[in-house]
Parts: C-alpha cells; structure tokens; sequence
C-alpha cells in the first residue's frame, strides 16, 4: 500500500502516487486545483481517473505527515528546508 510491490504498481502505491503529486505542487495551490491535474491526467481517455479520490487524500495524507507539503489558508505548497 505505501511500497509498491509485485501486485502493486508504483503508480497505484501512496509512495509513487505522493511523488507525482509534489512534481504537480511547482506552485501554490489549493486541493481541489490538484485534484483536478490528478483527474486530469489520469484520464486522458475520458475514462475514469487512474487514482481515486480517497488514494489521493490518502497521499497528501502520507505527504504531509512526512513533512513535504503545509497547508496555509487553505493552499497546499512543497515545504522549504
């Protein structure tokens, strides 16, 4: 689930789904803009998004307990060591 391993891909694991989220987060941006690059480039077919919605809180979960995201007033940005 947060590895990826021989039945999990690493675009279907939180550690995988969580690194193409932060290359999204170049700039500031609310989690609803994010979801919306997520949805977006999951389906480029017109089918259904390859992350579901509860994958993707689930990562920015796992991003911010990591310490690679804040959220201020409501606006996800890549924390600055």
């Amino acid at each position: 689930m947060i590895l990826p391993t021989k039945h999990i891909p690493v675009n279907r694991c939180l550690l995988g789904v969580g690194g193409y989220m932060l290359s999204l987060l170049g700039r500031e941006q609310t989690v609803s803009s994010l979801w919306d690059q997520v949805k977006e480039s999951g389906s480029q077919d017109g089918g259904s998004p390859a992350v579901p919605f509860d994958w993707f809180i689930l990562a920015l979960d796992f991003l911010f307990a990591l310490g690679t995201i804040e959220v201020h007033r409501g606006i996800l940005q890549r924390r600055q060591t």
